[in-house]
């Protein structure tokens, strides 16, 4: 992941600000729909399709150039194929946590992204990263309530209520971690907007082929669960937008550390819609998480 310059205009900060809590927003989204009849398969379908559209429109209005290397074609079928893993392993991770916990376990991918490099392309750990890496897994622990204390139920019985989700979302953030690190280092030359549209469209691909195998598509039951799937489709969609057009334009270059706040915007918003709440304990593991994260991002490299 490249850099992010430390220093951001007033606009390209809450723009970022308002990006990620859209990113948190669609995670609570198909919270919502999921608690109404959508299944994992068919929304990463619906959401893949209508972001590629939509980025492919903007890919063909901007006329960017299609040159693809034949490495490149290749690596990004990988990459696609890991996306499209981290999509349904971090929504069976939704499906089966508070959405804010799914997100925070998630966040650790910058650790397995440093573990790839390393494992890969020989890139050591910078001390940063390795320092960080106990600060992070202690906040996740206490985010998690590992030891069962704040929900009282033990050690055993609370991951044999979290087990699996924790297992998918973990999952998500070690794929994603490896796609990040074949993304900069073999696909780095293709046009960000180009490269989400071919990624997207092809883990709506993948999706497709999914969904037959589990008994076809499996749409909402109600009315509520229409609202959260046009409500993941329409915010996943939209920051994808912002990120590869009006983010470049304001002086945002790759990522930021601000886009980190994605778990505390779901926490926010996962609480007033849904009802879900943690323990102030979970809460300060939470920023623990978000800060250790923001912190990686924000050091001078």
């Amino acid at each position: 992941m490249l850099p992010a310059p430390l220093a951001l205009s007033r606009a390209a900060f809450f723009t970022l600000l308002f990006t990620a809590c859209l990113f948190g927003a669609n995670h609570v989204a198909a919270r919502l729909a999921f608690n109404h009849g959508l299944d994992v398969a068919t929304a990463v379908l619906v959401r893949s399709f209508v972001t590629a559209a939509v980025v492919g429109g903007i890919v063909w209005l901007q006329g960017v150039p299609l040159r693809i290397t034949p490495r490149q074609r290749g690596f990004l079928l990988l990459i696609s194929a890991l996306v499209a893993v981290q999509s349904l392993c971090l929504y069976a991770a939704v499906v089966r946590l508070p959405v804010a916990l799914a997100l925070l376990t998630f966040n650790t991918y910058p650790l397995w992204t440093a573990l790839f490099a390393w494992l890969l392309y020989r890139h050591r750990p910078e001390r940063a990263v390795l320092l960080a890496m106990p600060v992070l897994l202690f906040g996740l622990a206490l985010a998690l309530d590992a030891l069962g204390a704040a929900s009282g139920l033990g050690a055993a019985g609370q991951w044999s209520r979290i087990g699996a989700g924790v297992a998918f979302a973990m999952t998500a953030a070690a794929v994603f971690g490896a796609a990040l690190v074949f993304t900069q280092h073999e696909a780095a030359g293709v046009d960000g907007r180009l490269r989400t549209t071919i990624t997207m469209a092809l883990v709506g691909l993948l999706a497709l082929v999914v969904v037959p195998l589990q008994g076809g598509l499996h749409l909402p039951q109600a009315a509520a669960g229409w609202w959260g799937l046009a409500g993941l489709t329409l915010c996943y969609g939209t920051a994808f937008t912002i990120m590869f057009t009006l983010l470049p334009r304001l002086g945002v270059v790759g990522s930021s550390p601000i886009m980190n706040v994605e778990p505390v915007a779901a926490l926010v918003l996962a609480w007033a819609l849904l009802g879900q709440a943690i323990a102030p304990v979970q809460v300060a593991g939470a920023l623990i998480v978000v800060g250790t994260v923001m912190a990686l991002g924000l050091r001078k490299r």
